[in-house]
């Protein structure tokens, strides 16, 4: 069994985004590990492994608007079913 079980990737867009602010968000508040928090001001890339998915999209969307939204249930993907 796996740590975390899903596999969140999303973009972002929006103004004045900070990837490391973004990036300490969550290290400060969300349990889960393989952070990517990568982009500009406008555009920033995520993908993290967390227990939580839905807390992740809440976040992010507060930050703007949240699109190309994959979630990925990694337990399923490791016993050869679809995730």
């Amino acid at each position: 069994m796996l740590e975390f079980k899903y596999d969140v990737q999303l973009l972002i867009s929006g103004e004045n985004l900070d990837e490391e602010a973004i990036s300490d968000y969550f290290i400060e508040n969300f349990s889960g590990d393989s952070l990517l928090a990568v982009g500009d001001e406008e555009l920033i890339k995520i993908h993290y492994h967390t227990n939580e998915p839905w807390l992740v999209l809440e976040y992010c969307a507060s930050l703007g608007e949240i699109f190309d939204v994959i979630i990925e249930n990694m337990e399923r993907q490791a016993n050869g079913l679809k995730g």
